[in-house]
């Protein structure tokens, strides 16, 4: 079926942005099953990512049911559309795909160091884009009042944030007794080196206090997390093992960024209810991310990087697999 695809920007009005100034912003994307007249065009954007055709805008398909949703959260300074190859396959199976630029996170934006520091700030932007209006109103249909959701990386952390993990410490505060062997990600590589002026600021104070908080949302009834990345291994065990949630656990046998027996194997182990599938064959972390342009491949050729496999095909794999998944846990 043709898909269709728009964005829109919402508010949570409960939260302010990074600069105290204004509501923390809530920009998504959605991929959603079009009606059967609509027309696919090919984005006329410059990527780095090769993109699918979609109708834009479109009248959605309307059934006698309410459509299910799936949210998607990206990685570490990353955009909505990282994880558009697996919005656009549920999206051709009849799911509606929701994505969002995390605020101070995310590449579509001036990276900020409180937005990679404070990750659990991510999972309320999902309660609080589920329950925003926007998004509804402007594809005019009727949706399903609970959700699975799907992320990649630090994705995968907001995922399992809103079925009931929680964090015992932040990947790089001093008292965490995994010590990282990074001081950042490769988008903030001194992002540790931030902690110490960043506790003079009271809008990030705030988020940090909360970090050891609940963010479980129970409309959330599922959730994929691919790649997840070594923030995961701060959780509370405990809390994992109190998940009872269907989780499905994916990651590559070629992945340095987050090793999936140190990641991949360490949450399954703790969550009674994961399942855990490692690809083989070199399935590296940014395998996950969607294909490339010849612009993609020249300004960033370590992201597009794949010894000798087709990052198509794992793509199609995962997709199969996660509708799979949500089709069985609705």
């Amino acid at each position: 079926m043709p898909v269709g695809f728009s964005q829109g920007l919402s508010f949570d009005r409960s939260r302010t942005n990074w600069d105290g100034t204004g509501p923390r912003p809530l920009a998504w994307s959605v991929w959603y099953p079009a009606n059967d007249e609509a027309i696919e065009t090919p984005p006329s954007a410059p990527s780095w990512f090769k993109q699918e055709a979609i109708a834009h805008d479109a009248p959605i398909k309307l059934t006698s049911d309410p459509l299910p949703v799936v949210m998607l959260s990206h990685g570490s300074g990353g955009v909505a559309g990282g994880l558009g190859w697996l919005g656009h396959r549920l999206a051709q199976s009849g799911f509606v795909a929701l994505a969002i630029n995390h605020h101070g996170h995310t590449g579509s934006e001036p990276y900020r160091p409180e937005g990679f520091l404070c990750l659990w700030e991510r999972a309320s932007d999902l309660s609080a884009l589920f329950d925003a209006n926007d998004w509804k109103e402007a594809l005019g249909a009727t949706f399903e009042n609970r959700a699975h959701v799907a992320g990649f990386s630090a994705g995968a952390y907001t995922a399992l944030l809103l079925l009931g993990a929680r964090v015992a410490y932040s990947q790089f505060e001093p008292d965490n007794p995994r010590k990282s062997p990074v001081r950042g990600p490769r988008e903030f590589p001194d992002l540790a080196e931030h902690i110490p002026s960043l506790l003079h600021d009271r809008i990030f104070v705030e988020s940090w206090n909360r970090r050891k908080e609940s963010f479980k949302d129970e409309r959330f009834v599922t959730g994929l997390a691919i790649a997840p990345g070594r923030s995961v291994l701060g959780f509370a065990e405990d809390s994992l093992e109190r998940i009872n949630a269907p989780v499905q656990i994916i990651g590559g046998d070629a992945d340095t960024i987050a090793p999936a027996n140190e990641c991949c194997v360490w949450l399954h182990k703790k969550i009674r209810s994961s399942s855990l599938e490692i690809l083989q064959g070199g399935v590296g972390h940014y395998t996950f991310l969607p294909e490339p342009t010849p612009q993609g491949i020249k300004a960033s050729p370590e992201i597009f990087y794949d010894s000798g496999l087709q990052r198509k095909s794992v793509h199609d794999h995962v997709a199969r697999s996660a509708i799979a998944f949500f089709r069985a846990c609705r």
